[in-house]
């Protein structure tokens, strides 16, 4: 299996010429390294390939999956957990689109998913706590908006968008704004007759008293009972497009402060984001099928996609993956690799002026 799978890399990796004999030397280094069990110096060469490697392969979807459960082996066996647990959801989600086409996907699956795409609050915080100032002008109106947006479609993207905007808010203290926008959270629930499973009362009482822990944690368990009674009703398409309109409105609000106020850490957190793109790509692809809407949005994505696919992720490992430290006497095992982030300034161009035509056309009054 593991010569098979050696020999497919070889086939599909090595068109490009000028790099194909190093290239070469490498895998099959790595997989002599794998096959005696050197997972260490194994993962190395597969973690210094590791775009290319996706990228030639990314269309064969099998070939995909075996080469990164290979790299799950080699993370548990070098002690690389959390390494290890991104990979795993990359490979539910890629196994979900491989399923015969039922239009669901298991409640764990996608709630891991979801669970792997980064806080609106968690990047609205840095973004404020590298001095940079509100601005409520790149933020969604809800002035007469609201009901403008009739299809369910439209509303879930929305409801996705404004809770972005909620967070975004509220993380500058901005509480008028952030009432704004839950009233505009609650007409777009109400609309997708989802109100019952958010707990407006506490997400109004964490906007009023600030409590920004306390938000989190409400935001969380209301999504996680979204998505189980969706999932339930056989609407998970709209947890989907909920993840994804929020997703989509922290990516432009990040692009647009980077634009003017250039910041290697909001670059890498842009950057990190095609990882991100490719799991909404895999989800929105098991509902394409049954709503053309969902399909155009797939496609205006995968514009996006296409120009991710020039921003290159180098995945570096430090002599010890893994730290232990004490805190508040409980002891804590962090992740100690890293990521370097190459985003051109002509990439970010590109990727604030796809992410703005797409958003455009989401908050659009045009259903």
């Amino acid at each position: 299996m593991k010569h098979l799978l050696y020999s497919l890399f070889l086939l599909i990796i090595c068109w490009n010429i000028a790099s194909a004999q190093t290239l070469q030397q490498d895998i099959d280094k790595a997989f002599e390294y794998y096959e005696k069990s050197n997972y260490k110096k194994a993962l190395l060469l597969f973690e210094k390939h590791f775009e290319s490697i996706v990228e030639s392969i990314r269309e064969d979807k099998d070939g995909l999956l075996n080469f990164l459960n290979i790299m799950v082996k080699c993370c548990e066996e070098t002690n690389q957990p959390e390494k290890a647990k991104e990979l795993r959801t990359y490979i539910e989600g890629l196994e979900a689109q491989l399923q015969p086409k039922n239009n669901q996907i298991s409640t764990e699956v996608l709630a891991d998913i979801v669970r792997s795409i980064p806080s609106p609050l968690e990047i609205s915080f840095l973004i404020k706590d590298l001095g940079i100032q509100y601005n409520k002008g790149l933020l969604n109106s809800t002035e007469d908006k609201t009901t403008n947006y009739t299809t369910d479609f439209k509303k879930a993207l929305n409801l996705g968008v404004y809770s972005a905007d909620l967070g975004y808010s509220n993380i500058y203290s901005q509480t008028q704004d952030a009432l704004y926008f839950l009233n505009s959270i609650k007409k777009m629930a109400d609309g997708l007759q989802i109100g019952d499973f958010f707990d407006f009362n506490a997400l109004k009482s964490a906007i009023n008293s600030n409590n920004l822990d306390s938000l989190l944690i409400v935001t969380n368990l209301n999504l996680k009972r979204i998505n189980e009674n969706l999932q339930k009703r056989e609407r998970a398409n709209l947890t989907v497009l909920i993840v994804t309109g929020g997703w989509l409105e922290m990516l432009y609000i990040t692009c647009e402060v980077a634009k003017k106020t250039p910041n290697e850490l909001l670059n890498n957190r842009i950057g990190e984001q095609k990882l991100i793109l490719d799991q909404l790509m895999l989800l929105l692809s098991i509902y394409e099928e049954e709503n053309t809407k969902i399909k155009e949005l797939r496609n205006e994505l995968g514009e996006l996609q296409k120009i991710y696919n020039n921003v290159k992720i180098e995945f570096s490992q430090s002599k010890d993956p893994t730290v232990t430290k004490e805190q508040n006497g409980i002891l804590i095992v962090e992740d100690n690799t890293s990521n370097k982030i190459n985003l051109t300034d002509k990439d970010l161009d590109n990727i604030l002026k796809t992410t703005i035509k797409i958003r455009n056309k989401i908050i659009s009054d045009e259903n």
